[in-house]
């Protein structure tokens, strides 16, 4: 059995209870990417990428209405996916609603409140308050820190599990910095492993 090296220390991550870096001297040499859900529908049209962040900005807009907070929706699809920003200009509540763990259950509310009315799985990106800019933030550092450990020597660096649209912004860091990653594990213990190119 391959031997770790010490865990690396890393801020509180939205997805994730373990807030470490874990390093591995070996990997797992079976590994691939799996599909993501979804992709059997095939990609989607704008039309239809906007149609689901409607039906998402109606979905949020009643329970901002419900829990008496004061946000702008904003809609965007890019990437084969829509994006659903909710901010506010003035100084208000929703705060409450941008805590990590409350952007990840809403944004899955979210998703299945579109698939009821659509029929298809949607991949929707729910921002609150600016919590998708700080978890890039959280991720880059995340990077960082496993890089640092490869550049002293480790063989690979296992970063915690995280969603299938997280791990793509950790595969993109990885590249930029001149590494490269792999997703590995499955379902809820799919993560990615990072090496030298």
């Amino acid at each position: 059995m391959a031997e770790t090296n010490p865990a690396l220390d890393v801020a509180e991550t939205p997805d994730l209870e373990a807030t470490e870096v874990e390093i591995s001297e070996h990997s797992n040499p079976d590994a691939q990417a799996a599909p993501a859900a979804g992709d059997s529908h095939g990609p989607r049209s704008v039309t239809q990428l906007e149609e689901e962040g409607e039906i998402a900005a109606d979905y949020i807009e009643e329970l901002l209405d419900i829990t008496d907070l004061d946000g702008d929706i904003d809609i965007d699809a890019r990437d084969g996916r829509a994006y659903l920003s909710v901010n506010s200009s003035q100084d208000s509540n929703l705060r409450l609603l941008s805590k990590p763990d409350t952007v990840n259950a809403l944004q899955e509310l979210t998703r299945i409140a579109v698939q009821a009315k659509t029929g298809v799985f949607s991949r929707l990106i729910l921002d609150v308050g600016g919590s998708l800019q700080t978890r890039e933030a959280e991720l880059s550092a995340l990077v960082d820190r496993a890089v640092d450990r490869l550049e002293g020597g480790a063989e690979s660096a296992s970063l915690p599990s995280m969603s299938s649209y997280e791990r793509k912004l950790v595969h993109d860091l990885v590249a930029a910095r001149g590494f490269v990653s792999e997703s590995e594990g499955e379902g809820s213990d799919r993560h990615t492993v990072i090496r030298r190119a």
